[in-house]
C-alpha cells in the first residue's frame, strides 16, 4: 500500500517550529532562570572571575603581611644595618670605609634594610598564599603538601640568605677589595654595596628552592631519581652558567662558592626524589 501522508500538525510544520523558538530578546517569564553554565560559557567567565578575585586576595594578604614586617623592622633597622654593615667593614683594606655622596643616600639605605627584612619575616605567609592560591587546582592528595611545601621553602630561603651573608658576599668582597693599592683606595658608596648584596641574598635565597620544587614535582610524579641521575652532567653545567650570571666578579673563588651549594644541592635533590617516589607508588596501589 502507498504511504499515507501524515496530516499537518503545529509541532510538524517547520514555520511553526522556527516561529517558537525563543529569540534573543525573549526573557524567562515567571521566576524562571536560564543555567549559566548552559550559556555561551558563562559559568567559565564566572570561573575565571572568581580566579582573579582569588588572586587579588592573596596578594592584598601578602602585600599587607610584607609591609607589617616592613613596619616592624624598620624600628629596628640601625642593628639590622649593623648587622650586615659590620662585618664587611671589618674586611675593608686599611683605610677604607663606606661613604655615601647624595644627600638621601643613607636615608633611603634603612627603607631598603627594612623592605628587605620585611620580605624575609613574611615569606612563609606569602608562600602560604601562594599555596592556597594554586591548591583549587590540586588533586586531593596532593592539596596536603601544604605544611611541607611552606616549612621547607621557608626554611631553604633562610639557608640560603645566611650562606650568602656569611660565606658568598664576603668573598666577592674580599676579591673586590684586593685591588686596592696605595695609588687607589678602596671606598665603596653604600648604596651599590646594599645593592650587590641584595642581589646574592635573593638569588641564593631562590636558588636553595631546589629541593623544595624537585620534593613538590617528584611527589606528583613529574620528576624521578632516575631522570636526574641520568641527567647530572647537564644540570652541573646549567649550574656553572647560572653561578657565573648571578656573581658579580666571574673570578673562579667566587664562582666557586656559588656553585658548590648548588650542586650539593642538586644532590640532596635526588635523594629526596628517591625517597618520595616509592611513597607515591605506595599510596597509588
Amino acid at each position: 500500500m502507498p504511504a499515507v501522508p501524515a496530516p499537518d500538525t503545529p509541532e510538524s510544520d517547520p514555520e511553526t517550529q522556527i516561529a517558537a523558538r525563543p529569540g534573543p530578546d525573549d526573557a524567562p517569564s515567571g521566576g524562571e532562570e536560564f543555567d549559566e553554565e548552559g550559556l555561551d560559557g558563562a559559568g567559565g567567565r564566572m570561573s575565571f572571575l572568581d580566579h582573579l578575585d582569588e588572586l587579588r586576595k592573596r596578594l592584598i594578604t601578602s602585600v599587607s603581611a610584607i609591609f607589617i614586617a616592613f613596619v616592624l623592622a624598620y624600628f629596628f633597622h640601625e642593628p639590622i644595618t649593623a648587622f650586615i654593615m659590620v662585618p664587611l667593614n671589618a674586611i675593608l683594606p686599611e683605610g677604607s670605609e663606606f661613604i655615601f655622596t647624595e644627600p638621601t643616600e643613607a636615608f633611603f639605605l634603612s627603607i631598603k634594610v627594612a623592605a628587605l627584612v620585611g620580605l624575609i619575616l613574611a615569606m612563609p605567609v606569602v608562600l602560604t598564599q601562594f599555596w592556597l592560591f594554586v591548591a583549587p587546582g590540586l588533586y586531593a592528595h596532593e592539596k596536603k603538601f601544604a605544611i611541607p611545601f611552606v616549612t621547607l621553602s621557608t626554611v631553604f630561603f633562610t639557608g640560603g640568605c645566611l650562606f650568602s651573608h656569611y660565606l658568598l658576599f664576603r668573598v666577592a668582597w674580599l676579591f673586590l677589595g684586593s685591588f686596592s693599592t696605595e695609588y687607589v683606595t678602596f671606598m665603596p658608596r653604600i648604596q651599590p654595596t646594599f645593592s650587590l648584596y641584595v642581589r646574592l641574598l635573593l638569588a641564593c635565597g631562590v636558588v636553595f628552592q631546589m629541593p623544595t620544587l624537585v620534593f613538590f614535582f617528584a611527589r606528583i610524579g613529574l620528576l624521578t631519581a632516575g631522570y636526574l641521575v641520568r641527567n647530572t652532567k647537564y644540570a652541573i653545567l646549567v649550574i656553572f652558567i647560572v653561578a657565573a650570571v648571578l656573581t658579580p666578579t666571574g673570578d673562579p673563588a667566587t664562582l666557586t662558592v656559588m656553585a658548590a651549594p648548588m650542586i650539593a644541592l642538586y644532590g640532596l635533590s635526588i635523594v629526596i626524589a628517591w625517597l618520595v617516589a616509592p611513597r607515591k607508588r605506595v599510596d597509588g596501589n
